[in-house]
């Protein structure tokens, strides 16, 4: 659903500009209270993941394939302000190296694709954790209705933007009927991806993911020395990112005393990191030759409906890496997996960076209140 130049005039163009310069300014933020240590670097990951699935485009129906957008995703995984940058670097990276989606419509994808499909998922997550049993099966399911709800509402979003400053003359009705109808299709594969990810991650390492936070844990018991007086409520134990820290007591406490409990060692992030990072390198190195070759849900929309009779030409359509290709390989196969490398790269650099610094920021800041 990337919005290419000469979409949307330029006053609707610079609004959503300022808007999401807006949303950025906030999550900025926001993210401060997400991230932590080991988030930090996760955080950038997962950028790079999405990048690297939005590779991957599935048909949807005859002539017209869907991607990732993201935002459910990262929302569930690290936070919904975090989320918001994690997408929104995804955007720009693809917008200066590889000349998808425009730079002067940055703003109206932000807006569509970082924001609103993070707002509207991580809402409808929350609501259904909150009112649906506390187990991991809940966060899986929770995250596959949020994701399949955000790609249309994602495609109302861009209706309402094009409805205020499209460019070409077209009867809204049409243009939100096919936007709508074509993206509930791809909302099940995005449903789809974002309930696999976010349940492999949630079977090895709950703790890891902010959505299942205090979701997946049940209430703690304590289980007796067998030599100690029984206690009523005898225990069972916890599951979730609530047993890592609490974990099972020692069964050789004194018969008079109350056991105590052990504190686990923290585990470490890396080996999710690694089998994160080599996901994505997987998907856009070697799957992304395999994806659909069909115009995604936007641009069948736009050239159906005459949306795009007045689209421009990409500033970076020059690029080295224009259309996820490296210029002057004319081995496909090779040119659009080294693209795709490089893409994960530059993004894994780029998100990272920023959301480190986010993180010693806040540090800091802890440091001079204390």
């Amino acid at each position: 659903m990337h919005v290419p130049d000469g979409f949307i005039d330029a006053p609707v163009s610079v609004a959503t500009g300022v808007a999401a310069a807006g949303a950025v300014a906030v999550s900025l933020r926001g993210a401060r209270r997400e991230l932590d240590e080991r988030t930090a670097p996760l955080a950038g990951l997962v950028a790079a993941f999405i990048f690297a699935v939005q590779m991957l485009n599935f048909p949807v129906a005859t002539g017209t394939s869907g991607h990732l957008l993201g935002g459910a995703l990262a929302a569930i995984l690290v936070g919904p302000y975090t989320g918001v940058l994690c997408v929104s670097v995804v955007l720009l990276m693809q917008g200066v190296l590889f000349a998808d989606g425009g730079l002067t419509a940055l703003g109206v994808n932000i807006t569509d694709m970082a924001l609103v499909t993070t707002v509207v998922a991580y809402a409808l997550f929350r609501a259904i954790v909150k009112l649906a049993p506390h187990r991991r099966r809940t966060v899986t399911v929770a995250s596959f209705v949020a994701a399949l709800i955000s790609v249309p509402a994602a495609a109302v979003a861009f209706t309402a933007i094009y409805a205020l400053g499209g460019t070409a003359d077209v009867a809204i009705g049409k243009v939100f009927a096919a936007m709508v109808g074509v993206h509930v299709l791809i909302g099940i594969g995005e449903a789809a991806i974002t309930a696999l990810t976010v349940g492999a991650v949630v079977a090895v390492r709950p703790d890891l993911v902010y959505g299942a936070r205090g979701v997946t844990a049940r209430p703690l018991e304590i289980r007796s020395s067998p030599l100690a007086p029984a206690t009523p409520g005898a225990v069972a134990r916890a599951e979730g990112p609530a047993a890592e820290p609490a974990a099972a007591t020692s069964e050789t406490s004194e018969p008079t005393g109350t056991p105590e409990p052990a504190a686990a060692p923290r585990r470490s992030a890396r080996p999710v990191w690694w089998a994160g990072l080599a996901a994505a390198l997987l998907c856009a190195g070697v799957v992304s030759f395999y994806a659909s070759a069909s115009p995604d849900g936007l641009e069948k929309v736009a050239h159906d409906k005459g949306i795009d009779q007045k689209e421009e030409d990409h500033a970076a359509k020059d690029s080295p890496l224009a259309d996820y290709g490296v210029k002057d390989i004319t081995d496909a196969r090779l040119s659009g997996g080294l693209a795709g490398v490089i893409g994960v790269g530059a993004t894994l650099a780029v998100g990272s960076g920023v959301f480190i610094v986010i993180r010693r920021r806040r540090a800091t800041a802890e440091s001079g209140r204390g």
